[in-house]
């Protein structure tokens, strides 16, 4: 059988005539292999073994002790589907999902539009916008602990309240929400950002030689060219939030919260494989929740296809 052959046209010496030599097939690949070999080399350390790891042991009732495993079957999975505490871990996090998700989506936008308007300290106001997101989840954790603290925090004086927010479940998880909205919104914010200044300016120059105004220009244009960046922004928006963890472990000095209100699906995880020394267990609710999360990432991707199909 004879291989197939590419065309490659190689650039001509001066005083000379461009020739054209034949590629033989996968030449190409086998140079480009080189520069994604570190890649697939680390992927296949700490994502597929992991991964693979985690679901053979997720059959298993092995501990962290290190003793021998036995193979269990599926007793693991029953036992996650049946368990009531990892269902409720699960609502806290979904809780948690619907409560950031539009919040940060909107106020990212917002803030956007702020600082791609604002004429004078862009630059000033652009970095105070993005400097939260720097920071480790540890220290937003603290900082915000400290201002929610009813005898010695900011925000009860300021705003002249008297509430419990660490202490009473009511409070607790809205306190993480409000700290992960100020921590987290720059990355949001840094890709609207972007997308604005990637609209072509005629578009606006066009509309207002129209007679259009600014509310009008925002609705029409904006808006519309903003569509795919807040698909994007709301898609990496569900799959963080739904894997909370940082800051709400932090914030109650890593315990599950008032009456376990702000225990995490991630939190009861580490739970189950770390204090109860069950990892098998605590293996299987990995799987379970990774194939929540991946449900919900192509929920997201057939609604994004339909749409974009419905609306050619």
């Amino acid at each position: 059988m004879t291989a197939s052959t590419e065309t490659v046209v190689r650039p001509a010496r001066a005083g000379t005539v461009a020739r054209s030599v034949p590629l033989r097939s996968g030449q190409g690949f086998q140079h480009g292999g080189w520069f994604v070999a570190p890649f697939l080399v680390l992927f296949v350390l700490f994502v597929v073994w992991p991964l693979l790891r985690g679901l053979y042991l997720s059959f298993t009732d092995a501990n962290i002790s290190g003793d021998d495993a036995h193979f269990v079957g599926l007793d693991n999975y029953r036992e996650a589907l049946g368990d009531p505490l990892m269902w409720d871990a699960f609502g806290h996090s979904a809780y948690f999902t619907l409560l950031v998700v539009p919040c940060i989506t909107v106020l990212a936008l917002l803030l956007a539009l702020l600082a791609h308007h604002i004429e004078r300290g862009t630059w000033l106001w652009r970095l105070c916008f993005f400097l939260p997101f720097l920071l480790p989840s540890t220290v937003a954790g603290n900082l915000w602990q400290w201002l929610f603290n009813p005898g010695t925090g900011m925000v009860n004086h300021v705003f002249g309240l008297d509430t419990p927010w660490l202490t009473d479940k009511s409070y607790a998880m809205l306190a993480v929400v409000i700290t992960t909205l100020w921590w987290t919104v720059g990355f949001s914010f840094l890709l609207y950002l972007a997308a604005l200044q990637g609209i072509p300016a005629h578009l606006y120059e066009a509309a207002r030689l129209d007679g259009a105004n600014a509310w009008h220009r925002t609705v029409h244009i904006t808006l519309p060219m903003l569509r795919n960046i807040t698909g994007l922004v709301v898609a990496l928006q569900i799959l963080a939030s739904l894997q909370v963890f940082d800051q709400a472990v932090v914030m109650q000095d890593f315990g599950p919260g008032p009456e376990d209100s702000t225990r995490t699906f991630v939190q009861y995880t580490l739970e189950q494989g770390f204090t109860s020394y069950r990892v098998g267990y605590a293996s299987a609710i990995s799987i379970v929740f990774f194939v929540l999360i991946a449900a919900v990432a192509l929920a997201r991707m057939w609604l994004l296809r339909n749409r974009e199909e419905s609306g050619r």
